[in-house]
């Protein structure tokens, strides 16, 4: 066991570690974190961690790759304090879709990236949705893979549409599958295919019947919307009735929101694992918290209790 809890709170997502502390009734710990004219980062505690079970949520938001080195100079300020242990908060992972070498002369930056927090000196890791699972299996430290999944479940079981839970490709299939159980409705895939000599691919066929239902468009991530706008189009010119989306993490680089602002979508539902800034919130966006989620399982790991539990599991 540690001495008490204190929570940080990176650039990344200042307004869901906020939630957290408020859930947790715990209060943010203060710091400075200060970038030089040259791009350098500073950080300097208010106070000693001495001995304490630090927690640093820090979601891998845009500018990316500050928001990164941020959370590695900060854990190494966390651990040259002496903090007891450092865990980091990740709702948002970057890199995730790097998992493998899928073609010659690639790098595998999930691993590196494993690695850079590791060496920075964190003792654990938390994170939401992973986009591969094996992932996990990068860290030498023990960590908790969080899911998004029931929280999102919830809101769809509470509309009791009659629809189709539609993967915007086959490799979302298995967890379209689990999503489709879980609301009780059937399950259809969007096959895409690479077209011509580019690396192109494009969405050609349908498999599964959406005419005349409501459809769910599940994912785990939009980052430009150039996939779930062939979709939407798709299911649309299969006679779908009303589209909702649904994803744990709103990554929505340019041209996503151009792009979801044009689509015939009834709603968009996503979490804030990452802040969407005011100007990019559409009317028909509906924001789910992980907050409660994630100061429950900082709790139960500060106590010592199972966090499996927390999910029936």
């Amino acid at each position: 066991m540690y001495n008490e809890i204190k929570l940080f709170a990176g650039s990344g997502c200042p307004e869901l570690a906020q939630k957290i502390s408020n859930y947790m009734d715990i209060p943010l710990s203060g710091w400075d974190i200060i970038q030089f004219p040259n791009q350098n980062i500073f950080v300097r505690l208010h106070g000693s961690v001495r001995g304490q079970d630090v927690f640093l949520i820090q979601s891998h938001a845009i500018p990316l790759h500050t928001n990164i080195m941020e959370m590695l100079i900060a854990i190494d300020c966390l651990k040259r304090d002496s903090a007891g242990r450092v865990t980091v908060v990740v709702p948002y992972l970057a890199y995730s879709q790097s998992d493998k070498k899928d073609q010659p002369r690639v790098p595998i930056s999930a691993r590196l990236l494993a690695d850079m927090i590791e060496a920075a000196g964190a003792d654990r890791w938390i994170t939401v949705d992973l986009h591969s699972s094996q992932i996990q299996g990068f860290y030498k430290i023990p960590g908790d893979s969080l899911t998004a999944f029931h929280i999102l479940v919830s809101y769809f079981k509470k509309k009791k549409l009659d629809g189709v839970v539609v993967t915007p490709d086959l490799g979302f299939a298995k967890r379209g599958r689990n999503f489709a159980e879980a609301v009780d409705l059937p399950l259809a895939f969007v096959e895409k295919r690479r077209v011509g000599n580019e690396n192109v691919r494009l969405a050609l066929t349908l498999i599964g019947e959406v005419a005349g239902k409501d459809v769910i468009i599940v994912d785990d991530m939009v980052d430009t919307a150039g996939s779930m706008k062939q979709a939407v189009e798709l299911v649309k010119a299969n006679g779908a009735r009303d589209v909702y989306l649904s994803f744990e993490h709103p990554v929505l680089s340019d041209p996503a929101i151009e792009r979801l602002s044009k689509l015939p979508i009834k709603e968009i539902v996503t979490t804030d694992t990452l802040p969407i800034a005011p100007d990019n919130m559409l009317p028909n966006m509906t924001i789910l918290s992980v907050s409660e989620m994630l100061g429950e399982v900082i709790l139960r790991s500060h106590e010592g209790r199972s966090v499996g539990e927390l999910f029936n599991e």
